[in-house]
């Protein structure tokens, strides 16, 4: 009985033992795959590694480790050893494919299984070649990770039960420290991304703010001379105001005008007028001191600030700037005398503020030019001289009152379709005694007066009447109506602009309002409330002369806009003027990145469209597509043109 008890102690002893070297072993591959893992070898080292391993613990032909992706759709051999390794590895198959898909859905081992069980379209290439196969899952605390699986015993016996609990062992060891890897993998790989992201994000805020620079500057100078404009002018007046104020020292401000400078544009056409306003504003800028600030107003009106300027001064600059003239001005091989008016206000004698010397300083100007001379300065008594304000005025109310402001159609180019899509409504007056009054002579005066209001309700009435009359004709287009920043401030504007689309049965979405850059940045907040009025109407807006106002992108990407207008300033010498095409280009980049479409103004040539079609623009207008045209004359146009417009549905134009 004793040696009985003594057997079964050693054997129990010896059973200690080898659960002992097991456990032993078990360490020390667990040890030896996490510091694999850890090492700086990376994760597809340790793979190869555990794939070694489990082919020496098994005997195996080929082991593989098939890895499931996040989405569980696929699995890849992330590594293999043995026979056809080199083939295996990297291999990618969906999770309804073969033994490891099997294994992989189920989450079940197999073994002392045929591949012959499976039917053909089930096994993969090398799971047809294989005679003999184990696979076990491997999986983590918190996920699912894939499985081990061995080919065929070396020796040609068969995987047995003992097989599955040494690979369904080191598959346990193993999960966890594999599954830690692969979220430092996948932690680092989202890491890089961030960082990819990060470095994107900063060139493109670096490209953001250059936009935002060249933006502001064009915002306070003129894009044709890139002297100062008017919001400059008029902030470096305000600035030497108050530098004579606070010194009790007299200024000046000069007021330039370029005599028949129209017959100019008219004869020869602006590129040439616009060659002729560059080398005029450099001839003015060769004769100022630095502290002096010369700047573009419009069309050909300069204007001179002099801080620290005496009367016998601003005289002295007159002079010189008269002077710089006395030689002809040569614009492809055309020589011009160039003649001016300038006009003289000063501080404090003619006002306090920017407003009054700008008034005195016109109001010089003109008297100068009626005489025929080369300067003049402001004297109050010289107010009578203001050329017939009172009776363009009151012509101007009685036209209004009897409906006699009419409008001119200019037609709107899809580049991408090809077709006319829109027009622009632009007013015209007809005096009675005077012929055609040009906008740039009435509106100014309008915008002085109560009047602005009646008159921008009669136009839009009269486009949105125009655009129905050819919808009636079978074109398909929107009508554009611009707004001043008179119109912004009044409260009522939208609701009567809805009682004009409701009478005429209008789709608001077809009426495009035009506000500038400055007329929405003269009282931002109140703008936005009333453009938001209007977009919750569904009328569209859209951001007239782009680029040559005083604009603010913070202020932009509030507005409710789904329009940009590029000014005709940038877009006539495009083509032979690099920075020009850089404005434009980065004006149509900015306007889609921020999910406006643009309208190139000013379009006179195929050259500029051509370009302006690569720079992927939405649409253009000018000379090239047509002029402004009666409502007549704009039907006989889209017979006649070689652009279509838009159709509702097949009807022909008739007059």
């Amino acid at each position: 009985m004793r040696q009985g008890e003594n057997r079964a102690s050693r054997d129990y002893i010896r059973q200690l033992e080898d659960r002992l070297r097991q456990k032993e072993a078990e360490l020390a591959l667990l040890r030896e795959i996490t510091e694999i893992v850890a090492s700086e070898d990376g994760l597809d080292a340790a793979f190869d590694t555990i794939a070694r391993r489990v082919r020496e613990l098994l005997k195996a032909d080929t082991v593989t480790v098939p890895l499931l992706s996040r989405d569980q759709s696929h699995y890849t051999y992330r590594a293999a050893a043995g026979l056809h390794a080199e083939e295996l590895l990297g291999e990618e198959l969906p999770i309804s494919v073969g033994l490891c898909g099997w294994v992989l859905r189920h989450r079940k081992p197999w073994w002392r299984g045929a591949v012959d069980k499976l039917e053909p379209h089930e096994r993969n290439e090398w799971e047809r070649r294989a005679g003999k196969i184990i696979l076990v899952p491997l999986a983590g605390k918190r996920r699912f990770l894939g499985g081990i699986a061995a080919i065929d015993k070396s020796d040609g016996s068969d995987f047995d039960e003992h097989d599955l609990e040494l690979l369904s062992l080191f598959s346990r060891q193993v999960g966890f420290a594999v599954e830690n890897a692969i979220y430092l993998e996948e932690l680092q790989a989202a890491t890089e991304r961030t960082e990819a992201y990060r470095r994107q994000l900063e060139l493109s805020n670096q490209r953001l703010q250059r936009t935002n620079e060249e933006l502001e500057h064009l915002a306070l100078h003129d894009p044709l001379t890139g002297l100062p404009n008017r919001s400059l002018v008029i902030d470096r007046l305000q600035q030497a105001i108050l530098a004579a104020r606070r010194e009790q020292e007299p200024m000046a401000l000069l007021m330039i005008d370029l005599d028949h400078f129209k017959e100019v544009n008219d004869t020869l056409g602006h590129l040439v007028g616009d060659q002729l306003l560059i080398r005029v504003g450099e001839r003015f800028q060769g004769v100022l001191r630095e502290p002096d600030t010369l700047g573009r107003l419009g069309g050909d009106e300069f204007a001179v600030v002099l801080p620290h300027a005496s009367r016998e001064d601003a005289l002295t600059v007159a002079e010189k700037l008269q002077s710089s003239l006395r030689q002809p001005v040569t614009v492809d091989q055309n020589s011009f005398s160039v003649a001016a008016s300038i006009g003289i206000s000063f501080y404090p004698a003619h006002g306090p503020d920017p407003s009054s010397l700008l008034r005195g300083a016109d109001i010089a100007m003109y008297v100068a030019k009626r005489a025929h001379d080369d300067y003049a300065v402001y004297e109050p008594e010289l107010d009578h001289y203001k050329p017939d304000h009172l009776a363009l005025l009151r012509d101007l109310r009685e036209a209004i009152q009897r409906n006699e402001i009419s409008a001119a159609f200019q037609p709107k180019l899809d580049l991408f379709s090809g077709l006319i899509v829109g027009v622009e409504a632009l007013a015209r007056w007809r005096h009675p005694q005077k012929g055609d009054i040009p906008p740039y002579e009435f509106i100014p005066i309008l915008e002085q007066t109560g009047l602005i209001k009646p008159f921008t309700l009669q136009i839009v009435e009269k486009a949105i009447a125009y655009c129905a009359r050819c919808h009636r004709e079978g074109m398909a287009l929107s009508i554009a109506v611009n707004l001043s920043m008179h119109n912004l401030r009044d409260d009522k504007l939208p609701e009567q602009i809805g009682e004009i689309i409701a009478r005429h049965d209008f789709d608001p979405r077809l009426l495009v309002l035009e506000i500038t850059e400055s007329a929405i940045m003269h009282d931002p907040e109140h703008s936005l409330e009333i453009l938001n009025r209007l977009a919750r109407m569904k009328v569209q807006l859209s951001v007239d002369d782009f680029g040559t106002g005083y604009s603010s992108l913070s202020y932009l990407k509030r507005l409710p806009v789904t329009q940009l207008k590029i000014d005709r300033s940038f877009v006539h010498d495009m083509v032979r003027d690099e920075d020009d095409d850089m404005i434009v280009r980065s004006t149509i980049d900015l306007a889609h990145n921020l999910g406006l479409t643009t309208v190139a103004e000013g379009v006179e040539d195929r050259h500029t469209l051509g370009r302006l079609n690569e720079l992927n623009c939405d649409m253009v207008q000018g000379y090239l597509i047509s002029r402004p045209l009666s409502g007549d004359d704009f039907l006989q146009f889209i017979r006649n043109s070689p652009w279509n417009a838009r159709r509702t549905q097949a009807r022909s134009v008739t007059g």
